[in-house]
This record gives C-alpha cells, structure tokens and sequence, in this order.
C-alpha cells in the first residue's frame, strides 16, 4: 500500500504535535516542513528528523509527491494558507480557528465543497477513547434523554499581568481571546458527545486585567522569568480571559460552562457532564482514562479505559491494555489517523472534525461575544 505524503507548515508548540501522531501511523510518511525563513525550517528539519525544508510553504506546495497539508501556522494566517493548500490540491488538516471569523470560515468551507478534498479541523478532544465511549453511550440511549449539560475548560498560563502571548494580540489571534482559543473546544466536544447542536447562547465575559505587560522585543514568556520594569511596554487589553456561557440546544435541552485562562492551578481542565433521565455521565481531561457513571438507586459507578469493556464501535480508539493510561498524543494520534483513513479509502465515513464544523464553533463563538456585547440570548448562524 502506497503511504500518503505529508507536508507541516508551522513548527511551534502544536505542530510537533502532529508530527508526533503522524509517526505512530504506519500509512503516512513526513516529507517536509516549512517555516517563516529558510534558516529556521532548516533547524526545526534536522530537529524533527524530517527530510525536506522550506523557508516558505508556497514552495512546498509545489511538490507534488505532498498529498496532505498540515496548517500549524498561529490564527491569522489560516485563511490565506489553507486556500492556497485547497488551491494547490492537496487535503488540508488545520489547526482551530478555522479563521479569524466565521466570514473566513464560510469561504474555506466553501472552496474545500469546491475542490472536492478532504478537509479537517484538529478538534482533538473529540478523539479520547472513554469520550467516543460517551457518545456512544448517549447514541444508545443508555442516559435516557439528555436533557441538560455543565462543564468547563479552564486554565492559569495567563493569570498574572506580566503573562504574554501573541494570542493576546487581536490582528494574531481574532476579536475573541479565552471563547476562540480554548472555547471552542469545549463547544465542539459538547456538540460532539451529546449529538446536539448549540442554537442560543448567553454569555458574561471578563477581562481580569485591563492592561498587561509585554515584554520588549522578541521575548515571549508565561514562566515567571523575572524581566526589569524597563523591560516591558503597557498594552491595553480588549479581550476576555474569563467567561461564563448559558446554553440552548436544537432539541430544547439546556446547558452552561465557565471557560478561563486566569484560574490558578488548572491547567489544562477540561469537563464535561451530561444529565439523563436515566444515568448521568462525567469526565475530565485531566483524568482522562477514567468516565464516571452516576446512578439514582444504586451505587455511582468508576469506568476505566478499556478496550475489552468498551463498545465495540470504538474499541479502536484505546491501542494498549487496561492500566496503560492514553491522553493528549493519543487523542492526535486517533485524530490524523481516521483524517489519513478517510484520505485512503473516501468510502471510509468521516469520522473527524471537517471545516464545517470549524465555521460552526466560529459562529457559536461570535454569538458569544455578541451575547456579552447586548446583554441578550443571541442565535447561532
């Protein structure tokens, strides 16, 4: 079996990512990289072992041996490069946002129905195994009817005032900072797991500090390196890093969740929790191999990650024995893996996140911005 060539732009923190997840399936080979400059794609090739460099990805679009790109590159840059990916005729895998709007995510919808290629959003959450096993368990009506969902997504990395990024900046990373970064995720998990769509929402938002310190310069840190007052500029700050969201969806079902990048000590704390007329369901990120089942009449009950107690539908998404703990590379890998299968065999079903689910979480999170800007329930479109 021939094996599908793959090609990276963007070797930041979420690209190796990819590479990491590539590498763990047999059917695809890496061939190239490219980054901002020749010098930097040369270093991260040689570091990631990969054979080919290129200091600007249109050059890399030109090999035609490339079946499929993958768009690593930060949020601004998504639209122009996957247009050119989807013009070149190559399949594109991109990172979230699917654009800086949802006026951007319309047109690359649209071109990827034009060009008739495969196209994917990495919404990689969706690709746990004990969260395909509770989707499942609500497509089988185990819950009986779902008829509300809580959780959340909250991190600290940018709880102090000193604390940087480029996300903070608008002409980066969008209008919306904490909703569009990590929001979004938790929407499409949601979505995701309960079969639902989010049709209303009502949001109150935050911005912890109304301005923050950027340091000079090329310096980029969250790590509480200590820099001299001198060493910083003041920036006012317009974008929220904290909110709570009410939810509406399609079925008349109800939801909430409070979304931060300011809450000291979470890391990475994703939850979700679905309340059924029958059993409700909880899981969280950061205990990932572990999907709680809570019951009225008897005792709640603890399932572990385990292909031999799974259902049969996603048994393939958990690839070692009960008590080997899978999490986030696991999840890429899964992700990559069902976009290559599909790209192999288009008969395959598609079985991951594609652009229209990326226009869908852009919309759910303007209509969150909209929701804190009026003060009203506002509909998804």
């Amino acid at each position: 079996m021939k094996k599908l060539k793959a090609g990276i732009v963007g070797t930041g923190y979420i690209g190796p990512a990819h590479i990491e997840g590539l590498r763990r399936i047999n059917s695809v080979e890496i061939q190239a990289v490219a980054e901002a400059n020749q010098e930097l794609a040369d270093t991260k090739a040689k570091l990631l072992g990969i054979p080919d460099a290129y200091g600007d990805y249109k050059e890399m679009l030109k090999d035609d041996s490339i079946d499929v790109i993958h768009n690593c590159t930060p949020n601004f840059m998504h639209l122009q490069v996957n247009t050119d990916i989807l013009n070149a005729g190559k399949h594109c895998i991109s990172e979230k946002p699917l654009g800086m709007n949802s006026t951007e995510s319309a047109k690359l919808v649209a071109l990827a129905e034009e060009k008739g290629l495969v196209n994917a959003v990495n919404f990689n959450y969706r690709y746990y195994p004990l969260v395909q096993q509770a989707r499942v368990m609500v497509e089988n009506g185990e819950l009986g009817n779902v008829f509300a969902v809580q959780g959340c997504y909250m991190q600290d990395w940018l709880l102090y005032d000193t604390d940087w990024s480029w996300r903070l900046d608008p002409k980066m990373a969008g209008e919306s900072r904490v909703m569009g970064d990590i929001g979004s995720h938790w929407f499409d998990l949601i979505q995701f797991v309960t079969g639902k769509t989010i049709v209303q929402v009502f949001a109150d938002l935050m911005t912890l500090h109304e301005y923050r310190k950027k340091p000079k310069g090329e310096i980029e840190t969250f790590s509480g390196k200590e820099l001299k007052p001198e060493d910083y500029e003041k920036v006012k700050i317009n974008s929220e890093g904290y909110g709570h969201v009410l939810l509406r969806f399609d079925d008349g079902s109800k939801g909430m969740t409070c979304i931060s990048q300011v809450s000291s000590g979470r890391k990475n704390h994703i939850v979700f929790e679905l309340n059924g007329t029958k059993q409700s369901i909880w899981w969280d990120h950061e205990r990932p191999n572990e999907l709680m089942i809570g019951n009225r009449n008897e005792p709640n009950q603890l399932m572990l990650k385990d292909a031999v107690m799974m259902d049969n539908a996603v048994k393939d998404y958990a690839h070692y024995p009960a008590g080997h703990n899978e999490g986030y590379p696991t999840a890429v890998k899964n992700f990559c893996r069902n976009v290559y299968r599909h790209i192999g065999d288009r008969s395959q079903e598609i079985d991951f996140a594609t652009f229209a689910d990326g226009h869908i979480a852009d919309c759910i999170v303007e209509a969150v911005l909209k929701s804190h800007k009026t003060g009203d329930w506002i509909s998804v479109k």
